[in-house]
């Protein structure tokens, strides 16, 4: 018997252990409003994959203000080691030319078989098997919403990247869809993994939550919408839906809570243009541990958003069950479902409507809120890596 082991290990030597690199460049370690979608989704990714997949060692590309010390699950004697950058990527020129120059001789020297992109774009010269998640094309979609450097960045690189790698993963069939339609990608070549919720987006007790309007001093009823001020937010459709809904509502506020992305300033005009100084709250940039109460102490949540690839803001409410309205465009209907109402993105009337009908029948309101926490459900960040880690092996193996 061990003359026989002996031959079997010689003829068949153990396997070396994958070797995957992790771009977590954008992973934010400051509490601002970068922390919200691409950041989170990394965050989650490499949380799990401590928890999931022990049989990988992962090598975690870190931008200079970006940290693993805040996650619990995290040990540096384990499978998921970080390297730092020495440069300040923080600045976006600077970690394209990290990403784009120094990250490849990087991936050579550690042995890396495979790169996760997280964030739409790889390397163009790659040494080794490349995934790259697709957040979203709003750039194709919308490209006045981006400055003339931003969307022809993106424009370029998303293309060559959906070309040269060995697979795609999208967030929502929203975006799997866009990436057949703008750049002729093969459906085969992509995987669609849904993000999930925290634990901590849940219903609270109603104690707690009204102390919490007290000490913000908010109204016993508001309506919220949580997202970073710019164009694609369809902030001015929501805002004069509601200069028409609250004339039959006047106890009614509504919440834009939020960080200032760009072209921000036509959204405080507007506010000031119809009147609503007293009735428009902005409390600016909202921190993730103080999001749950915000979801629990509206009375609605609303996101009028013309192009999401994906959309937590919404599936955050309906686990805090609150009722949501939000758009029937883009990813946001793969979110919502039945639990919610749609509404068309530029349609003031439809707005409105939508808004009267469900401040005014509470019996609406407790339906979809009910079906919004059942529904909030399905979306778990466990099997999101799960599925990740699958693809992994997938692309490991030889397969596309």
């Amino acid at each position: 018997m061990r003359v026989v082991e002996e031959v079997s290990a010689a003829t068949h030597p153990a396997l070396p252990r994958p070797r995957i690199g992790i771009n977590a460049q954008l992973l934010a370690g400051q509490e601002n409003y970068r922390r919200a979608g691409v950041s989170r989704y990394i965050e989650n990714l490499l949380s799990h994959f401590m928890r999931e997949d022990s049989e990988v060692d992962y090598t975690v590309f870190l931008g200079d203000r970006s940290t693993l010390e805040s996650m619990p699950e995290w040990d540096p004697t384990r499978n998921c080691r970080p390297r730092r950058s020495r440069l300040p990527t923080h600045n976006p020129w600077v970690r394209i030319f990290w990403e784009q120059c120094l990250q490849p001789p990087q991936l050579r020297t550690r042995g890396i078989h495979l790169l996760h992109s997280p964030v739409n774009i790889q390397p163009l010269v790659l040494p080794c098997k490349g995934v790259v998640t697709m957040m979203d094309l709003s750039f194709m979609v919308f490209p006045e919403s981006f400055r003339t450097f931003q969307r022809g960045y993106q424009r370029l690189f998303t293309r060559l990247s959906a070309r040269r790698a060995t697979h795609l993963i999208a967030i929502s069939r929203s975006t799997a869809r866009d990436l057949t339609r703008f750049f002729g990608v093969d459906p085969a070549k992509v995987s669609v993994t849904l993000p999930g919720v925290e634990a901590r987006y849940k219903p609270l007790e109603e104690p707690c939550v009204s102390a919490f309007r007290r000490r913000h001093n908010l109204p016993d009823r508001f309506l919220l919408c949580v997202g970073t001020l710019e164009p694609r937010k369809n902030l001015s459709t929501l805002i004069r839906a509601f200069a028409a809904f609250r004339q039959g509502h006047a106890g009614v506020k509504l919440v834009l809570a939020g960080g200032k992305g760009w072209l921000y300033q036509p959204i405080f005009a507007l506010v000031e243009e119809l009147g609503l100084q007293n009735d428009v709250i902005l409390p600016g940039y909202i921190p993730e541990d103080a999001l749950p109460l915000w979801y629990n102490a509206a009375e609605v949540f609303v996101y009028p958003s013309l192009y999401e690839g994906f959309g937590l803001p919404p599936l955050e409410a309906m686990a805090c069950g609150t009722a949501v309205i939000a758009s029937n465009a883009s990813s946001l209907p793969e979110v919502v479902g039945d639990a919610g109402l749609l509404a068309t993105p530029e349609d003031v009337e439809e707005w409105c409507a939508a808004l009267s009908q469900l401040t005014q029948n509470s019996d609406l309101r407790a339906f979809l809120a009910q079906r919004g926490l059942v529904r909030s459900k399905e979306f778990t960040w466990t099997r999101m890596a799960q599925q990740t880690i699958q693809v992994y092996q997938n692309v490991l193996a030889g397969g596309a």
